[in-house]
């Protein structure tokens, strides 16, 4: 019996972690990318629980930056980076329901060297930017670029990364404000987590009818924290497994692999995610594994483990996860 039949997507889910029908999001259905999330954009595509989404994503600078020689503030109109595919309509998503997001496959799409790293002047996580203002001057700007296919990421001659491929911006749209797809919260958005990979399944709350799914800024791989800003950026083929679960409260998104369980909670200062990704995690446990809530709390302090998503973005993204064999997993 394979683990997913026993997620909650394969057990609570509408289609049971059935597969439907396959929907191409590739440029010419998808139009015009977007930079905001919310629920004024008319939907690209309408699926229904179970069916697979195989996406053309563009990278976060929507290839805008072809060489080493393209400076961004030279070639990037901010705030007009990190474009999205969708939204797409998931027929019978209401509020007060889970949309379910199986990451299927992240492949790199596009000629070599795919990949696209960045020094972007007031940005980055040992910098002065505008939330931490200081006086010292701006990083000179410099571009990296490298190639990317599934036996690696090379990083120069003498380093090969491992390609470890997650979408860096995935989520759905608010009930009514219209967000820059460069903020986290609690919506999803631009987490920047490398967990949100091929093998996870993540949860998030619908607030809104239909869902309106959104996805896009694919990395071929991050170190926790995304440190200077800019992962390895990449234009990607992303296929997708999505479903829904009626009726199940949730108020931040939620991550599930083979091997643990996650929580997720974005906030400035980097304690405060971290405080919402430990609350959720405690009073899932709580509902759902037998635990009362100071138990559940003991357990955390014990045996969680904090994952550092982005320390960069208007707001910080961090995960707070257990193994699901200390669950009776």
């Amino acid at each position: 019996m394979s683990w997913m039949s026993q997620s909650y997507m394969g057990r609570k889910a509408v289609a049971r972690g059935e597969e439907g029908k396959t929907h191409l999001l590739n440029k010419a259905v998808q139009g015009e990318y977007h930079y905001v999330y919310g629920p004024y954009a008319k939907p690209v595509l309408s699926i229904r629980p179970g069916d697979i989404v195989v996406a053309e994503t563009e990278d976060a600078f929507g290839g805008a930056i072809k060489t080493v020689d393209d400076m961004p503030s030279q070639k990037l109109t901010m705030p007009f980076v990190n474009p999205q595919c969708g939204p797409i309509a998931v027929e019978g998503a209401e509020p007060g329901d889970v949309l379910c997001v199986n990451i299927k496959s992240i492949l790199p799409r596009g000629p070599q060297p795919v990949g696209t790293s960045a020094l972007i002047p007031e940005f980055g996580g040992l910098v002065s930017n505008a939330q931490t203002a200081m006086l010292n001057p701006p990083l000179p700007e410099r571009v990296m670029k490298y190639e990317i296919t599934e036996k690696g990421v090379k990083f120069n001659e003498r380093i090969m990364l491992p390609y470890e491929p997650f979408i860096g911006t995935l989520g759905v749209s608010p009930l009514i404000e219209a967000v820059l797809s460069l903020q986290p919260d609690y919506w999803g958005g631009n987490m920047d987590l490398p967990d949100v990979a091929p093998g996870a399944i993540v949860y998030f709350p619908v607030l809104h009818n239909d869902a309106y799914l959104y996805l896009g800024d694919c990395h071929g791989r991050q170190g926790d924290g995304e440190l200077c800003g800019v992962a390895v950026e990449m234009p990607s083929t992303t296929t997708i497994h999505v479903d829904l679960i009626k009726n199940w409260q949730i108020s931040w998104p939620r991550l599930e692999t083979e091997q643990f369980i996650m929580t997720i909670g974005s906030a400035r200062p980097m304690e405060d995610a971290a405080r919402i990704a430990y609350r959720e995690l405690t009073r899932w446990l709580a509902a759902d594994y037998g635990f009362d809530e100071l138990e559940a709390y003991f357990l955390l302090t014990q045996a969680g483990r904090m994952r550092v998503g982005n320390m960069v973005d208007p707001k910080y993204t961090l995960g707070a996860s257990i193994l699901k064999t200390y669950l009776g997993q």
